[in-house]
């Protein structure tokens, strides 16, 4: 019996589009693809690791020309909407108190900064929430099995009762392997809002 659902932010509520980023970047940067030191750096931020400051100094020294501006807003060009109907769906989960909510993220600070910026409705959206972990802020990250054993343990959850919504295949392979029921949304085709209906069988 599914007692708590445990939710992706990025393509499952707000819309990415990952590959445009990646060739806007690859773009700026007059590169044919990211060396491993590049690699590195995005997951060692990603994961709260190291700062935005100490970020944006790595860009500036392995690309001189690129402006402070310019590596901001391609780095945050992946955003694209977020629906309303989703947050009222979340918003009527919430409200029914049927399920613990939780959100758990591979987000760093520059994209929540700009989430909070541009989404209106972000302080609603993260209150419909009974726990909120962003990857930069607990210093863990998907698939990374820790990640999904600090939500355990910080919530006293059995992975078993434990719904996980992720649209990207390592991270559902983790889960499964610990024993959470899982959905591996896919975005061009499934939508949140459908989620009693795609995953009936699992309540």
């Amino acid at each position: 019996m599914i007692k708590t659902i445990i939710f992706d932010f990025g393509n499952v509520f707000i819309n990415l589009d990952i590959d445009e980023a990646i060739q806007r970047a690859l773009t700026l940067f007059k590169v044919n693809s990211f060396s491993d030191e590049t690699i590195a750096t995005n997951n060692l931020y990603e994961q709260g690791l190291i700062t935005t400051t100490d970020f944006i100094k790595f860009y500036k020294k392995t690309f001189p020309s690129i402006t402070k501006s310019e590596i901001i807003e391609t780095w945050n060009s992946i955003f694209k909407d977020f629906p309303v109907y989703r947050l009222e769906f979340l918003k009527t989960l919430s409200e029914e108190k049927k399920y613990i909510l939780i959100l758990l993220s591979n987000t760093n600070e520059l994209h929540i900064n700009w989430v909070k910026e541009h989404i209106l409705f972000y302080n609603q959206f993260k209150n419909c929430f009974d726990a909120f972990y962003l990857s930069h802020e607990i210093q863990l990250k998907k698939p990374n099995t820790e990640v999904f054993q600090f939500v355990l343990n910080q919530n006293n959850l059995i992975a078993e009762e434990c719904l996980f919504i992720d649209d990207t295949k390592e991270h559902i392979e983790t889960a499964s392997q610990l024993g959470f029921k899982t959905w591996n949304l896919k975005p061009a085709t499934e939508d949140i809002v459908d989620l009693f209906k795609i995953k009936k069988e699992q309540f």
